[in-house]
């Protein structure tokens, strides 16, 4: 065996170990609305936190398909320990891709690698109805020190985090849409809850929403802007690492249709179990969605080899279109394993149970809203020409 192969293999054996985890938890962790604090210890005993990172920076320089793997693992045991891998990973790919020429960013992803530090995110603010990319509140950088206050409606697991990535106006002269990133380790800040995580599912991902306020050294502003950052890393990422898990969610749910099916089958053989081709359309279904993420990974690993592809408006489309496509999939394909099994996937409790499932991916469509994203991609097919080559 290469050593290429080895480390495969290994890589797989600390995800499967975190996802036993995560399984063993899931159904607590959505129930008492918890943090998932039994697998994300687990991720933290396994490096699971900085394998974006570089190797020159003590991580291991997966590649987005590899970790998006990793999160569709995860999605089939835990959909809100899946979530959080994916969020603290899209933070990752923004300091990876936009802090690697900052000493101070680039000291910080060593700390993240050797010390297995949880990131935040806040780009969520009260006012500006979810759009991420335009900011009420405004940094304030003065002898070398940046001060920020936020009204933020929702700061995943805020309370967990080891540092907060938090967005906001460049000035308190920018425009709204002038925004910056900065970083803010959990001794630089403070957080006061104003809103409570009592949702229909992803509750485990203890998305309260606080005022934040924080005092750092200046050099912790990212040194790109916000909009370069959401256009060449964030967005597209966010798309692809939530297709990610979305899809492990709809696996298992398949998985569990499957294995209804079977012990029907097993229980009059030589007949033909009810569901039997309801679940063949449903195994069509998943290889659809399957098709949709893998192809956005490769569209996105191409495009990180040429800037101007990576911040044109076709490059958008095509990540926004994965999303809307994965998001607005996984429902179906659920609602359709629980019909199969019937009473035993709506009850809890049971090897087939699907309630968790059918909740968690009712948040597929909403984050980012896909009405938000429609508009958006609306816009800029006024100017840009779709792609006809099936080839690409």
């Amino acid at each position: 065996m290469d050593l290429s192969a080895t480390a495969e293999k290994n890589l797989k054996s600390r995800v499967n170990h975190v996802a036993t985890v995560a399984a063993a938890y899931a159904d607590e962790v959505d129930r008492d609305s918890r943090f998932p604090k039994e697998a994300v210890d687990a991720m933290k005993a396994e490096r699971l936190l900085g394998v974006m990172i570089s190797e020159e920076l003590g991580g291991e320089g997966l590649s987005i398909s590899e970790i998006a793997e990793l999160c569709s693992t995860l999605g089939q045991a835990c959909a809100s320990s899946a979530m959080i891998f994916a969020m603290h990973q899209i933070k990752t790919s923004s300091l990876v891709t936009h802090g690697n020429d900052a000493d101070w960013h680039r000291n910080f992803m060593r700390r993240v690698a050797a010390e297995q530090l949880l990131l935040g995110s806040a780009t969520t603010e009260a006012g500006i109805g979810g759009n991420l990319r335009n900011s009420i509140c405004a940094i304030d950088v003065k002898d070398g020190r940046c001060f920020l206050e936020k009204d933020a409606t929702v700061i995943s697991y805020g309370v967990e985090s080891d540092a907060i990535l938090i967005t906001s106006r460049s000035h308190k002269d920018a425009a709204s849409s002038d925004q910056v990133m900065t970083v803010f380790l959990k001794d630089q800040y403070t957080i006061d809850k104003t809103h409570v995580w009592d949702t229909l599912g992803m509750r485990g991902t203890c998305s309260d929403g606080f005022m934040f306020r924080g005092e750092a050294p200046a050099e912790q502003i990212l040194p790109h802007p916000f909009a370069e950052i959401a256009a060449q890393s964030m967005l597209a990422t966010a798309h692809l690492l939530w297709s990610s898990v979305w899809y492990g969610i709809a696996l298992d749910a398949f998985i569990r249709a499957q294995n209804f099916v079977r012990a029907a089958a097993r229980k009059a053989p030589g007949t033909q179990p009810p569901g039997l081709v309801q679940l063949a359309e449903l195994s069509s279904q998943l290889q659809t969605v399957r098709s949709n993420i893998v192809g956005g990974l490769r569209s996105y690993e191409d495009a990180c080899m040429d800037q101007d592809r990576l911040s044109s408006m076709g490059f958008a489309v095509a990540m926004n279109n994965v999303k809307i496509a994965s998001s607005e999939m996984i429902l179906p394909i659920i609602n359709q394993a629980m019909r199969i099994c019937g009473i035993m996937g709506y009850k809890n409790g049971t090897p087939y149970s699907l309630g968790r499932h059918l909740r968690d991916a009712h948040s597929a469509q909403l984050m980012i809203s896909n009405d938000r994203i429609l508009g958006n991609t609306s816009n800029m097919l006024l100017v840009h020409k779709q792609e006809t080559s099936l080839l690409g």
